[in-house]
């Protein structure tokens, strides 16, 4: 298997290539933006593919993070992957942003389950409990300090992300989440494909909604 990684939930905008047979990450680039991942990504995309020496049709599955993170970045992300799975084609996965933080917290210690914790701002928290092995434990979701707390209490778990200083008392992190693109590109080659395209991780609604009573009356 021949695989893209894409992600843009964040503040990086991030590709890479990654040879499953091998195991190995050919070629990977991540240029921390913040904004803008639309303008960027299918530049950085056409870079990879050169260094790594593939050529589009080449691949055979394209991996991209679904969120939680950023609204926008999330829907550049998606749709880019969506677009070139079909135009290749190819299988297009989804990997959660909570299971690339996982994943990268139990390369280094894998003594206990961990919960990947995203400060989403508002008092409210990103997490998700991951076992030793790497598979979720529970369904991802938006809750509170004291719920984090809890669950930290009763599965036993480490907290890795951006809120597990604000678990610590430290306050918010100085630094935003960011998510590993090789282990993207890993978790992409272990996802199984579905005949669903991916499709954005949301846990919460909007900011922009629409206002009430300002509706125009249509003839």
């Amino acid at each position: 298997m021949m695989l893209l990684a894409i992600d843009t939930a964040g503040v990086d905008c991030s590709a890479a290539v990654y040879d499953a047979s091998q195991g190995k990450i050919l070629a990977e680039v991540t240029d921390r933006i913040g904004k803008g991942h639309a303008e960027r990504l299918m530049a950085m995309i056409d870079e990879v593919l050169e260094t790594a020496g593939v050529a589009l049709p080449d691949l055979t599955r394209i991996a991209v993070t679904i969120g939680p993170g950023s609204f926008t970045g999330i829907r550049v992300g998606v749709a880019a992957a969506r677009g070139l799975a079909l135009a290749l084609p190819a299988d297009a996965v989804g990997v959660t942003t909570l299971a690339a933080l996982a994943r990268a917290h139990l390369a280094n210690d894998a003594s206990r389950p961990v919960i990947a914790a995203m400060d989403a701002k508002r008092d409210e928290i990103y997490a998700q409990v991951f076992g030793t092995d790497g598979a979720p434990i529970t369904e991802p979701a938006a809750v509170s300090l004291e719920d984090l707390r809890h669950l930290a209490e009763i599965q036993g778990a480490a907290v890795t992300g951006s809120a597990a200083s604000l678990l610590s008392g430290e306050g918010a992190a100085s630094e935003p989440d960011r998510f590993d693109i090789g282990i993207v590109a890993r978790l992409g080659a272990e996802v199984e494909a579905h005949v669903a395209r991916p499709k954005p991780l949301y846990l919460r609604g909007p900011d922009a909604k629409p206002q009430d009573g300002f509706a125009l009356s249509r003839a």
